[in-house]
């Protein structure tokens, strides 16, 4: 079982922020940016791209509605929305969950950019594009 699965069934306390019968929204413990939400399914799925597109829905109207929230309700300006898939992107807790970190006028915005990229972007769009 994993750490969203035991805080999911009650096995491991949170600060919840909302719940229905499909979705938890807790706020993570790093406190790292004040109000950090985590938004997960009740149900375990490794990560998005695993997930059923209903549940996804659900989750994701979640989300919207807590950064709705938080913005018109809360003193908050404005929302990252964050989520890794994978190890290689960062993906820590492998149970998919999406990330609300609410900001304002005045937060340092540090998310990192690189200087990565090494195709030219109609290479790109060639290996990328969906038809």
């Amino acid at each position: 079982m994993c750490i969203f699965c035991d805080i999911v069934s009650g096995k491991i306390p949170c600060y919840k922020i909302y719940e229905d019968e499909d979705v938890l929204a807790f706020l993570d413990t790093a406190k790292d940016v004040d109000g950090h939400t985590l938004v997960v399914p009740k149900k375990h799925c490794e990560n998005l791209l695993d997930c059923d597109d209903e549940m996804l829905a659900k989750v994701m109207s979640v989300v919207k509605k807590i950064s709705n929230h938080y913005v018109k309700d809360c003193g908050f300006d404005g929302v990252n929305i964050h989520n890794a898939n994978g190890k290689c992107a960062g993906q820590s807790v492998f149970h998919l969950h999406i990330h609300i970190l609410p900001r304002t006028v005045d937060s340092p915005f540090n998310f990192v950019a690189g200087n990565g990229a090494k195709c030219e972007l109609d290479e790109m769009q060639q290996k990328l594009r969906l038809d």
